[in-house]
């Protein structure tokens, strides 16, 4: 066992754990944060996707021990009090989740797909590889969420969510 220290949504947190211990597993079981969700554990499905120093990583392939010293923002700290982050907002708008098991996962992405555009970062389908802002039309929005995957099939209300986001 060893003693972590996590700076997660702005506040470190302190606790011990192995240092087998999954970032994801750290944020639900030690530090009560339980909006990013085990789906398959292996990377495939996006359910656990949170930000690291503003990039997306899947939570259940990193350590926690190597995320130290590092700004980790979760579903939960996404909001400020009661107001919620555009992107929350937008899926709440467009009625973006049903069961909202991915949802968590699925905001996080978009969080960080919108501001991967804005720096101008292009995808698989960017037709302008010397942009400086990517426009997310649908097509940009589907490759670059094609990592979260959503068993219900939201997917139709989750493109427009993300781009009214943007």
């Amino acid at each position: 066992m060893t003693n972590v220290t996590l700076r997660v949504n702005g506040t470190n947190r302190e606790f011990e754990c192995d240092t087998r211990t999954t970032l994801l597993d750290a944020l639900r079981e030690n530090l009560d944060l339980i909006g990013a969700k085990k789906g398959c554990d292996h990377g495939q499905c996006g359910a656990c996707t949170v930000l690291v120093d503003g990039r997306r990583i899947n939570s259940c392939l990193t350590f926690a021990v190597a995320q130290q010293d590092r700004d980790i923002t979760t579903v939960e700290g996404l909001s400020d009090g009661d107001t919620l982050h555009p992107v929350q907002q937008a899926f709440v708008d467009r009625d973006a989740f049903q069961c909202g098991y991915c949802t968590s996962g699925q905001i996080c992405s978009a969080v960080a797909v919108i501001e991967e555009a804005k720096q101008g970062w292009p995808s698989a389908v960017t037709d302008d590889l010397e942009a400086t802002d990517v426009e997310l039309d649908s097509g940009e929005v589907r490759e670059r969420m094609s990592g979260n995957l959503c068993r219900c099939g939201a997917y139709a209300n989750i493109v427009p969510a993300v781009q009214d986001a943007s």
